[in-house]
């Protein structure tokens, strides 16, 4: 089935609420979008198409390939099925479709405890979890990996924390490297309490660990709740950082929703000469169908910058 063909019955079959002309024009807008290649990779996580789409994940992948997408990420790809997980893998390699990170840990275990107490119990975990990741990794062609280093220690001081995550970590990238994955390590801002919050502190960890298998994850979101100065620290991390997310600030929804000049970010990045996924780890401000194409327009419009 040709694009336009699909793009037109999926937006129109069973009618519309919007009514006829508004249903037309909305098809009118999505198909000119489907035509339009994006100027960088983004890549899109389960659920945000499924008005569109239906619940099934790989029908949600055609449709955002349909869409002009080319990548996808999954936290959650840990706790699928391994059947899943190859299934997957074999529609991306289809669609000429590039898997982003997905996260090291199935059951979040990091968020409750820490690498920075330097107990042994939580870099055998940390072991034990990277040669599972090895495995998924296959199965769904990933390269890079998700990881939080956990909650701050305020029995030990930042230096002695930060020795203790330096040295889990080079044992981490030790197992990852010889299969050529890389953990991307992620700063956060959802709480205080988490040990990695800024670039600097990130950009300092991926040097001690000395491994092209421990880079930095440049989520723009909390890196803008958190410091601000977007663009200038893009350069000053630059060489340790293979892989960004994206989400607007405040709201965390899409581009062009709150305060965040994403065109011009997108044009800097894009004119450093990369290449890799730009991970759209954000909610859509709008519900149901209107909203996906809401969404697809806000990413036509902000990679406008050519």
């Amino acid at each position: 089935m040709r694009r336009r063909s699909f793009v037109q019955q999926s937006l129109l079959a069973g009618g519309s609420l919007l009514g006829g002309n508004m249903a037309m024009a909305a098809g009118r807008r999505a198909e000119d979008m489907a035509d339009k290649p994006f100027n960088l990779n983004y890549g899109f996580h389960e659920g945000m198409f499924r008005n569109h789409a239906g619940d099934n994940f790989i029908d949600q992948i055609r449709f955002g390939h349909s869409m002009g997408f080319r990548a996808i990420e999954d936290n959650g790809m840990m706790a699928r099925s391994a059947d899943e997980q190859k299934k997957i893998g074999e529609t991306l390699a289809k669609l000429g479709m590039t898997m982003g990170v997905f996260v090291i840990t199935s059951d979040n275990w990091h968020w409750k405890m820490s690498l920075t107490t330097g107990k042994q119990e939580f870099t055998d975990r940390m072991i034990r979890d990277c040669k599972e990741a090895v495995e998924v990794a296959k199965r769904c062609g990933a390269k890079w990996v998700t990881v939080v280093p956990g909650n701050f220690d305020r029995s030990l001081s930042l230096e002695y924390q930060t020795v203790n995550v330096v040295n889990a970590l080079r044992k981490a990238a030790a197992i990852l490297e010889p299969a050529g994955l890389v953990m991307v390590l992620e700063a956060l801002s959802d709480n205080p309490d988490l040990f990695l919050r800024h670039t600097d502190q990130a950009f300092a960890v991926c040097q001690a660990v000395k491994s092209p298998s421990c880079k930095f994850l440049y989520d723009m979101y909390h890196m803008q709740r958190n410091e601000g100065d977007i663009i200038a620290n893009i350069d000053r991390v630059w060489t340790e950082t293979p892989y960004f997310q994206i989400g607007d600030n405040p709201g965390r929804n899409e581009p062009g929703t709150g305060e965040m000049n994403y065109r011009n970010i997108f044009k800097h990045i894009h004119a450093k000469g990369y290449t890799g996924v730009m991970g759209m780890e954000h909610g859509i401000s709008i519900k149901g169908k209107e909203g996906e194409l809401a969404l697809i327009r806000a990413y036509r419009d902000a990679d406008n910058f050519l």
